[in-house]
């Protein structure tokens, strides 16, 4: 039911900005924590930056300083700031929501992706 449509990605040289966007098709009940993780060519997929419910933040130590994650409940929006990219910040993107309803196990949406891409 609940859809999550990346957006924001492209072409970017190294130390340039980019700001992705992940916009849910309607609000989403349950939350505990939502975030972006990546995957580059070759290498396993991992988190980069998360928010919780209560608005706690946590990322990876190579984004740190240069990433900025954050939400807009009342558009059903979260965003990730990339500032002073790096090649190695190429990837494709992928949102997250992580929902746990009472007495439900554990659940997760995503998104299909946004190509991020870091070169001269």
């Amino acid at each position: 039911q609940v859809q999550l449509v990346e957006s924001g990605g492209g072409l970017v040289q190294p130390g340039g900005s980019l700001r992705l966007a992940c916009i849910a098709s309607q609000s989403i009940s349950d939350i505990v924590a939502m975030g972006w993780y990546r995957q580059g060519p070759g290498k396993l997929r991992e988190l980069v930056a998360m928010i919780n419910s209560g608005r706690s933040t946590h990322y990876i130590d190579s984004v740190k300083g240069r990433f900025t994650i954050s939400r807009d409940n009342a558009k059903n929006t979260m965003y990730l700031q990339m500032n002073s990219l790096k090649p190695e910040d190429t990837g494709v993107y992928y949102c997250n929501v992580k929902v746990k309803p009472e007495g439900w196990p554990t659940y997760d949406y995503w998104g299909q992706g946004t190509q991020v891409a870091v070169s001269s």
